[in-house]
């Protein structure tokens, strides 16, 4: 047991011991932990709600108001406020 928990975080370590130049490989491990988040978080998006539209109307809200406000407080009470909006008054 011991191995099959160690060998995953030792590899990269023993692997990759010499500095890496390649910018690809660079750009790629930068761009990587927003993708792993986003991969993650989009599911449960979508299924925290009772109803898919009110989530992917407080996704599209959320994601407007993310462009234009960069204050997260702001974005997330419009998100949470779209889905309470459209989950009460547009229930099927």
């Amino acid at each position: 047991m011991f191995l099959a928990t160690w060998l995953p975080r030792a590899a990269p370590l023993v692997l990759l011991s010499k500095r890496i130049t390649n910018r690809y490989v660079l750009l790629f491990l930068n761009y990587t932990p927003f993708a792993v988040l986003a991969a993650l978080t989009f599911p449960s998006v979508l299924y925290s709600t009772r109803s898919l539209l009110g989530a992917a109307s407080g996704l599209v809200v959320a994601s407007i108001t993310a462009y234009f406000n960069k204050n997260l407080v702001t974005i997330a009470l419009a998100g949470a406020m779209t889905v309470f909006v459209v989950e009460t008054f547009f229930a099927f």
